[in-house]
């Protein structure tokens, strides 16, 4: 086994430093919403668009990291994601008003949605075969704990310090991985990139989000309408080009289609627990400490299962896997609506990070190898929206009807992956995985 050298564990420890505050921030909002709320003297709908307005940015970063990677570098992108994530998160910790924490929000989210793509990049270039195994293990512990670990930082910030310090606590934190990341990464040329989908953007942005905030507010139609529309032209737009952000004639296969429906619920699972947890804690009396920790066993559960789920689907299929987790997953989500206590969130992640990790292997076994890279980003650009959209439609259900009508809206998800698991692909057909790989 090749290990790993002095200079390596400190490239992956930066790297893996600068990627962690990005995914925390993505929910550290949660637990102080109240107390953001209460300051500015709006209400928890408008509030929750600061988790919203950073995780929409975070889808439009993703298509943008991709096409940029090729053409400026992966050092450049990491270091400029950075710079961006820091400028939003001075910009957030100093916001005078509700409008200018939303736009330092939208800065901070384009600056994460850049790393986590570009992380992933960095750390197979540097690990090299022989080691990526155990590097994307680690990151794969990243990225299970980065959003649990925002509420717990965020109720721990509001009970000793100031809410401002939710988002400045992030500032040395990626001060040291921006200065020792320029000084570890190794130096590259440009490349070159095919044309960037700058329609394809411009439609997709604003369809995304006149939906998700449709969604959000009930009565804004027009909006959601007009949304609607941008989605329909930009589909007839990807039609008509090669290289589209998103290419929806992969959705002329049923696992794949199946696989973004499961990953968009899944997404949304993921972020309105972490949203409506703490609420509902808060709403019984409890600390903003104890509300941040309440999230603990959801993240813990989705950590074990996770890695299990990867390996157990290479030998029994996904869909074995996703039905069996969607169906454990329903009877917790409904139990905790019911009153059910907060515990249960603990089989709860444990059955949807077997839902999302056997769903996102099962992506190599449903595309041509050729697809797989477009597969994949449109993947994580659906999984992040699903995400956006869980936040909206949970705060303003916090806000409007309870959180007990939320707890409601997550166990409707966790129902439309169980009616969508059963379409995900079965046993692994391990030529066509061969093929791909």
């Amino acid at each position: 086994m090749t290990a790993f050298t002095p200079d390596l564990r400190r490239l992956i420890a930066v790297l893996l430093l600068g990627g962690m505050i990005g995914l925390l921030d993505g929910t550290v909002v949660a637990v102080g919403a109240e107390t953001l709320a209460d300051h500015f003297d709006t209400d928890l709908a408008t509030i929750g668009w600061a988790s919203t307005g950073y995780l929409l940015a975070v889808t439009v970063a993703i298509p943008l990291t991709a096409w940029a990677g090729e053409r400026f570098g992966a050092r450049r992108l990491w270091l400029t994601g950075l710079g961006l994530f820091l400028v939003g998160s001075v910009a957030a910790g100093l916001a005078w008003d509700v409008p200018s924490l939303l736009v330092s929000r939208v800065v901070q989210g384009l600056g994460g949605g850049t790393l986590e793509p570009v992380l992933l990049t960095l750390l197979a270039r540097a690990a090299g075969p022989a080691r990526a195994g155990r590097v994307m293990g680690l990151m794969g512990v990243v990225l299970s704990l980065g959003p649990v670990l925002g509420p717990v930082v965020g109720g721990v910030v509001i009970e000793t310090l100031h809410w401002r310090w939710m988002f400045l606590v992030a500032v040395p934190v990626g001060l040291v991985s921006l200065v020792f990341s320029a000084r570890l990464l190794p130096r590259e040329e440009p490349g070159q990139a095919p044309p960037f989908d700058v329609v394809g953007l411009a439609l997709l942005a604003p369809g995304f989000t006149g939906c998700v905030y449709a969604l959000s507010q009930g009565d804004a139609v027009g909006i959601g309408v007009l949304g609607v529309v941008l989605l329909g032209v930009y589909v007839a737009h990807a039609l008509r080009v090669r290289s589209p952000l998103i290419d929806v004639r992969l959705f002329g296969d049923r696992g794949f289609a199946a696989s973004v429906v499961v990953m968009t619920a899944v997404g949304a699972c993921l972020f309105s627990v972490l949203f409506v947890v703490p609420l509902a804690e808060q709403a019984d009396g409890r600390g903003v400490l104890a509300a941040g920790l309440a999230v603990a066993p959801y993240g813990l559960g989705s950590v074990l299962a996770m890695p299990v789920a990867g390996r157990l689907s290479d030998t029994v299929g996904t869909r074995v896997l996703a039905v069996g987790g969607a169906v454990v997953g329903l009877l917790c989500a409904v139990g905790l609506a019911m009153g059910a206590p907060v515990w249960l969130t603990f089989p709860l992640g444990a059955a949807l990070g077997a839902v999302g990790a056997s769903t996102m292997g099962s992506l190599y076994r449903t595309l041509p190898a050729e697809s797989v890279a477009q597969g994949s980003s449109s993947l994580f650009i659906l999984n992040q929206l699903g995400g956006s959209l869980g936040v909206a439609v949970v705060s303003a259900l916090a806000a409007t009807a309870g959180t007990g009508a939320a707890l409601w809206w997550v166990a409707g998800l966790v129902g439309v992956i169980a009616l969508a698991a059963p379409l995900l692909p079965g046993r692994v057909c391990h030529e066509r995985l061969n093929t791909a790989g």
